[in-house]
């Protein structure tokens, strides 16, 4: 970007100009003064040559210290991480029928979500997951912005605690920054060393526990300590604690500015009819300090009293008043801190809060707010969300326990018996994706005459999780097997083996027979 420098022709017939008229720059007489010959007019500067200057991608900024805020939203953020933190520390401690009750378990190709075991034929159940993720992330912030970001987002949740650690250990945000200021002695150490400790193991138990969403972790965390765990778990414990450290430690709101997505394409989803944070121009300008004995009344100044305190308890370090930017993650702090400014001042509260940029501009009234949220957009993100949970819930009610694939065996296309019966050769691969072991019988049908071997009597039994492979033979007498290919169709049964009782669930598998 380049910027042209101004033009200094002109200065010195200005200062003649002036001095025709009796006064010199400052706009005072200079009758008493000698007069001063003005100079020639220099050369005017050839166009074409602008000053160079340079814009930097990314440009490093001093670290915010933000204040502590305190409040009805602060509260509800409060919440909402010991909410998503105990699902994630202490969730893989609970059991499940005699097993980790959530474990992804990679090695093995099966996961297990409570009393849900899916295989990786069951992947479409944790794609049709991930599509509810986003798409009720794009109904929720069409509906209300970036609560996700502001409560919930793992990099949020993480740099609030790290702040925690902060205010715990160093005080609140003046004397962060002083503490910074000061040089380096006993003191300054002891306040450094104290935090790094305790940022150490947050973020080594983080570390540890997400590791034991994929390993058994009753098994890894004594590892851990006794120097046996294995090397790709203790990798992952590792390289999660060591971005933990890094993302919410280090490098905080930089990680929001720069490097998320989200920032960038939300934008898309935001309308007139979003709800986000919103800094009321019309009653806060113009803004100015007073005393706090002042009524509203009896000044010309709007409500703001410029105190910055929604910009020093801002994490990203913005400035809500300059009007919505992509870096606010909605967290909703500089509410709390204007709320509690408006009540020392004895103002009401909502200078700064949520509602809509239809509101604001009184295109409706923000009484009609909650009424806007039945608009086609809503309802359009809305709609598929709830085809997708119907979808998702609909295939994990009716799937099967216990999956068949029919495998003809292409080197025998049909032979004939020690009986004279045509017969044709099958592999069968049964899966059971259950926890439980089965019992599966089979019978099949095509022709009046046709028999099934290979199999027992009383069936097979599959262990939980195990894929087994058998090989079967069809066979029925010459004149029903015409030449070429003739549908036959299997059918099978299981159950649970330690439920002799239960009703046996029933799979058809269609199949074809080579006739000579």
């Amino acid at each position: 970007m380049t910027e042209q420098e101004p033009d200094d022709a002109m200065k010195p017939a200005e200062t003649e100009a002036q001095a025709a008229e009796g006064k010199g720059n400052s706009g005072l007489p200079v009758e008493n003064k000698p007069t001063v010959k003005a100079k020639p007019a220099s050369k005017p500067k050839e166009p074409g040559k602008p000053k160079e200057q340079v814009i930097q991608l990314y440009e490093s900024n001093k670290r915010i210290h933000p204040k502590k805020a305190e409040g009805r939203f602060a509260k509800l953020r409060i919440a909402a991480i010991l909410a998503t933190q105990f699902v994630f520390y202490c969730i893989p401690w609970f059991n499940w029928s005699g097993r980790q009750a959530v474990l992804f378990d990679i090695s093995n190709r099966h996961f297990f979500i409570f009393g849900l075991s899916l295989g990786m034929g069951d992947l479409i159940y944790l794609a049709l997951l991930l599509i509810i993720c986003a798409f009720g992330l794009f109904w929720w912030t069409t509906v209300a912005g970036r609560l996700w970001c502001g409560y919930a987002c793992p990099q949020t949740v993480y740099t609030e605690i790290m702040l925690w650690i902060d205010h715990f250990v160093e005080g609140d945000r003046n004397k962060r920054l002083k503490l910074d200021k000061e040089s380096w002695g006993l003191r300054k150490i002891r306040i450094k060393l104290t935090k790094y400790l305790l940022i150490f193991a947050v973020c080594a138990w983080t570390g540890i526990s997400f590791a034991g969403w994929f390993t058994p972790i009753r098994e890894f965390v004594p590892a851990v300590f006794t120097m046996t765990a294995g090397g790709g778990a203790l990798f992952a414990a590792a390289f999660y604690g060591f971005v933990t450290w890094l993302f919410a430690h280090q490098m905080r709101e930089q990680v929001c500015k720069y490097m998320c997505p989200y920032a960038r394409f939300q934008s898309a989803m935001f309308d007139p009819d979003t709800l986000v944070i919103s800094y009321d121009t019309e009653r806060g300008e113009p803004r100015g300090a007073r005393k706090k004995n002042v009524g509203r009344d009896e000044t010309d100044l709007g409500d703001c009293i410029n105190c910055t305190m929604c910009v020093q308890v801002c994490p990203v370090g913005i400035d809500i008043r300059d009007g919505l930017q992509y870096q606010c993650i909605g967290c909703a702090a500089c509410i709390d801190a204007c709320d509690e400014i408006m009540d020392k001042m004895g103002y009401p509260r909502g200078l700064i809060r949520y509602t809509t940029e239809g509101a604001m501009e009184h295109e409706y009234p923000e009484s009609d707010i909650k009424k806007r949220l039945k608009r086609p957009r809503v309802a359009g993100y809305g709609a598929v969300l709830f085809v997708v949970i119907i979808a998702f819930l609909t295939g994990i009610a009716t799937r099967k326990m216990v999956e068949v694939d029919i495998l003809k065996d292409r080197g025998v296309m049909v032979r004939e018996n020690s009986q004279g019966w045509l017969e044709n050769a099958y592999n069968l691969r049964i899966i059971n994706k259950s926890e439980h072991e089965q019992t599966v019988t089979a019978t099949v049908k095509g022709f009046d005459d046709i028999a099934l071997t290979g199999l027992p009597e009383n069936g097979i039994k599959i262990a939980p999780r195990e894929t087994v492979t058998i090989p079967v033979q069809v066979s029925t007498l010459p004149e029903y097997a015409e030449k070429g290919s003739q549908p036959i169709e299997f059918t099978f049964t299981y159950r649970e083996t330690n439920a002799a009782d239960a009703e046996p669930t029933v799979l058809n598998e269609k199949a074809t027979f080579i006739g000579e």
